[in-house]
């Protein structure tokens, strides 16, 4: 990836840095923090005390048990860290406390600077209801929908005969395809706002739910932006999710090979919007879905750096995290248009072990083998 900093067009943003997170993407962190000069600190739970991204940093404190509740999202106890061992900033990785715009809030009055977007953008963004009706302000192509909580299962009803069937209930907070049920007539409607609302309670401790039109055989196409504290975005080149299994992303394609440069450059500057609307900076994506016409409505935006964020970044040359870190630094993008451009074509997989007697739902634990599929010759 082309560096920014080590031209020297720079000079050193930040002496050390405490990264919330765990694992490869901590490790991902470490790596442009290491390229730019910058110490890192990791904290660990006891599940991941002899871990690589633990050895890999320069500083490492233990902050909890195993269980993430009592170590990885434990706001007060990690940023009391990064004030003891005289960390600047504080860089939330994905997961975790990543869109939680409370410890993005928490970090910068406690003097540090949060790698992230600000508070009021994640609170915006992380909200479907409301961000969709920032997005109907802004001018961007809706999905057809009830903007507003739907209460009970006859106002659902309601409003899913004026929009006609088949609809998408879906919960207004959270993510990972949870809290999703599609629609085809009143009896599924009923049913799924039920079940919507319950898995939505369990998953995010809130049980608001909105109702809209559902796209049939849709593409699931997301632009990854960049935008600094002085007014500057950028749309870089999309990515395809359409691959999914229960509403999660398996493979992650860039750039997506129905997508032309002129739909592309519309897409793009509807995400832009998007993030100028709600005071956005840093990184973030902007999902859509686009019909077989073409033709493509807003769904959500992510306020943080994403699993996905590596294919975007081999096919542009681009870092993500040294933009992060930039832009952070109160630093102008230093990137223009003409610096972006599509090098070549990526794809990531999700890999994941599922439970044949629990309906094939996802199994946590340690990946012993893995064996590639065999390829039959034509």
């Amino acid at each position: 990836m082309r560096s920014f900093t080590s031209v020297g067009k720079y000079p050193k943003t930040f002496d050390k840095l405490l990264i919330a997170n765990r694992g490869e993407i901590t490790r991902r962190i470490q790596r442009t923090c290491k390229k730019m000069g910058i110490k890192t600190v990791a904290v660990y739970s006891d599940a991941d005390r002899h871990a690589m991204f633990v050895r890999e940093a320069d500083e490492a404190y233990r902050i909890g048990p195993p269980a993430t509740k009592e170590s990885y999202l434990k706001a007060d106890v990690i940023i009391d860290v990064a004030k003891k061992c005289g960390a600047n900033g504080i860089h939330p990785g994905y997961g975790f406390l990543s869109e939680n715009a409370s410890f993005a809030k928490a970090v910068t009055q406690a003097g540090l600077v949060f790698i992230g977007p600000p508070d009021y953008a994640i609170h915006a963004m992380g909200d479907k209801i409301e961000s969709k009706k920032l997005a109907k302000k802004s001018g961007v192509n809706m999905i057809p929908g009830y903007l507003g909580e739907i209460e009970d299962t006859t106002k659902a009803k309601e409003i899913a005969n004026q929009l006609g069937y088949p609809i998408m209930v879906k919960a207004s907070a959270g993510g990972g395809g949870k809290g999703m049920r599609i629609a085809w007539n009143d009896a599924e409607c009923e049913l799924g706002f039920r079940m919507s609302k319950e898995e939505a309670i369990s998953s995010f401790g809130d049980g608001r739910l909105l109702v809209e039109k559902y796209v049939e055989t849709p593409r699931h196409i997301e632009f990854q932006i960049l935008g600094d504290k002085l007014g500057n975005y950028y749309p870089l080149p999309e990515r395809e999710c359409s691959v999914q299994r229960r509403n999660q992303k398996v493979i992650e394609e860039a750039p997506s090979v129905v997508m032309d440069p002129v739909t592309r450059k519309m897409m793009g500057q509807q995400a832009c919007m998007m993030a100028k609307a709600c005071g956005y900076y840093t990184t973030g994506t902007c999902e859509f879905l686009m019909d077989k016409h073409k033709k493509f409505y807003f769904l959500e935006m992510n306020t943080r750096l994403q699993v996905e964020h590596c294919v975007t970044e081999m096919i542009t040359g681009i870092d993500l995290v040294e933009m992060m870190i930039l832009v952070s630094a109160g630093y102008p993008l230093p990137i223009k248009a003409d610096d972006i451009k599509i090098n070549g074509h990526a794809i990531e997989y999700r890999i994941y072990a599922e439970d044949p007697s629990r309906k094939f739902l996802p199994s946590i634990g340690f990946l012993e083998q893995y064996k590639e599929p065999i390829q039959k010759k034509e």
